[in-house]
């Protein structure tokens, strides 16, 4: 059995992915951290009966990931708090999976430093859908052969999420990049505003969406579009208790989701 943590386990992701944990039959739920429901039964606190959990105090991860023996830890919350959660979980031998976005460089090279100094292995990627991995895929060979076009990007979201553009879109718009030999990006466009090889990138919130990504190679007299489009938040939990499986199997390291899937 694979003991698994899961932080910010009382909102919707966390909720989804014990869930998902729960229906695992080689895994079980050992710790869930939130800085809300602190010592109430995580099972009661998001509705599907009682667990045996305790929600812990996200301060107090590396003892209770000890104390717990759990082996890997799945996070999907905020970046100011992820890179924390990551650091601590790496210092206390977990292997992780992270699905948070709008990590700044400095988060990041914390992150990355405290994987390798503790030689765990963690699965990092903006997004755990299957679907979004293929998208990728599908921009590069486009990109390939559709040099001189005009590319944009539009992602929406729903008028919670924190960040923006969406990690997801910013991926894209990096695969796009490469493939092309490199791009500046234009976060939308205000008052005189001459296109040039930019790739414009453009945010919209709103709603309860759940995740659209659109990105459109104009040419002369024709356009094409690639779109990836998100109707439950289950293709993300999905992939990430993938992921979890997938990365107790591996040496340390920092994967992507590509790499679960063999690409």
């Amino acid at each position: 059995m694979i003991r698994t943590a899961v932080t910010g386990a009382c909102g919707r992701m966390g909720t989804l992915i014990i869930q998902n944990i729960l229906e695992s039959p080689d895994m079980e739920l050992s710790a869930a951290f939130d800085i809300t429901n602190i010592g109430m039964d995580v099972g009661e606190a998001i509705g599907t009966g009682h667990l045996g959990v305790p929600v812990s105090d996200p301060a107090d991860i590396q003892t209770v990931i000890k104390d717990t023996g759990t082996q890997v830890v799945i996070d999907f919350t905020i970046a100011v708090a992820a890179a924390g959660n990551v650091v601590k979980a790496a210092n206390a031998g977990a292997n992780l999976v992270v699905g948070t976005t709008g990590f700044s460089e400095e988060q990041t090279r914390q992150m990355h430093q405290a994987i390798r100094d503790n030689g765990v292995a963690a699965v990092i990627s903006p997004n755990f859908a299957v679907g979004v991995n293929i998208f990728w895929e599908l921009l590069k060979e486009a990109a390939g052969s559709l040099d001189g076009f005009d590319v944009e990007i539009i992602e929406a979201h729903h008028n919670k999420k924190k960040d923006a553009p969406s990690g997801t879109a910013v991926k894209a718009a990096q695969v796009i990049s490469e493939v092309l030999g490199g791009r500046e990006y234009v976060y939308g466009r205000q008052g005189l505003a001459p296109r040039g090889d930019e790739i414009g990138i453009h945010a919209v919130r709103g709603g309860d969406v759940v995740g659209d990504h659109t990105v459109l190679f104009f040419g002369d007299g024709e356009r094409i579009e690639v779109r990836h489009q998100a109707h439950s938040r289950q293709a993300f939990a999905g992939g990430a208790v993938r992921a979890a499986h997938w990365v107790m199997e591996q040496g340390a390291g920092v994967y992507g989701m590509a790499d679960v899937l063999g690409k």
